[in-house]
């Protein structure tokens, strides 16, 4: 198993970011998985700038399919006395496939506080409990999950879900890898039917600073309440073991079926 760290420390640093290889074990069909792109991308706009404040959003659009060796590159749009924004792509073989631009901000006073997020009770795995873990030569099989099934909607998933390999990580970074790891909410309603699908966009909004959680559990949930004419849109939102709210978002999806 080749972990995101072994990817990262592997890479070859340039003067804009570094270059570094796909595994196979990290494809989600003929392209990387969005995740580790993200986690990649992020690490090299991590390190554009110094004294970074926390990661606040993260704009992606997954331009075209990444495999093999892959170049990284970060670039400061702007920086001001609160905000820096940042963008980074990534190219490959194939040419551009992946652009994000990831929002850095310091917390700010405020009269305005408001917390409506809705807490989770439920838990994480028990050390007992059935685990289950996808394919050597697929990207699933660098996590584990837990599922639940049951009182869910018809394009829903809610999954508990951690990088199996996550030593060395940042912890934004690790967040980033393990946040698209659900498969399109809208792709439930076609059973058990394999069909080409590809994410379009993907906003990612972070609640806290300081993402935590306990043994790397994360659940992770994706709905659907629009899928029509091939194209998908779904929210997501991450909790931590404690059941706190940590990010949430939005992503696009296009269904071939």
């Amino acid at each position: 198993m080749t972990s995101i760290t072994d990817i990262i420390t592997a890479g070859t640093p340039t003067d804009t970011g570094f270059t570094a290889t796909v595994p196979t074990s990290w494809l989600q069909g003929r392209t990387a998985y969005g995740g580790l792109s993200s986690a990649l991308a992020l690490h090299a706009a991590q390190a554009c700038e110094p004294d970074l404040p926390p990661l606040r959003s993260a704009q992606v659009a997954f331009i075209g399919p990444l495999s093999g060796d892959i170049t990284v590159t970060a670039t400061k749009l702007r920086r001001g006395r609160n905000a820096a924004f940042l963008q980074s792509d990534i190219v490959s073989e194939a040419g551009l496939g992946y652009r994000a631009t990831f929002v850095f901000m310091s917390d700010q006073q405020s009269r305005i506080d408001l917390n409506a997020r809705q807490s989770s009770d439920r838990h994480p795995p028990a050390a007992d409990a059935k685990l289950y873990t996808g394919p050597p030569e697929f990207f699933t099989g660098n996590f584990d999950f837990y599922d639940y099934k049951d009182g869910l909607g018809d394009a829903e998933w809610l999954r508990w879900g951690r990088l199996r390999e996550r030593d060395g990580l940042d912890p934004m970074v690790e967040l980033m890898a393990i946040a698209d790891a659900l498969p399109p909410a809208a792709l439930k309603l076609l059973g058990k039917q394999l069909v080409p699908i590809s994410s379009l966009t993907w906003i990612v909004n972070l609640l806290t600073p300081a993402p935590t959680t306990t043994d790397g559990w994360w659940l992770l949930s994706a709905k659907s309440d629009y899928a029509r004419n091939g194209c998908s849109s779904q929210t997501m939102t991450i909790w931590n073991a404690q059941g706190e709210p940590i990010a949430e978002g939005m992503q696009s999806v296009a269904i071939f079926a």
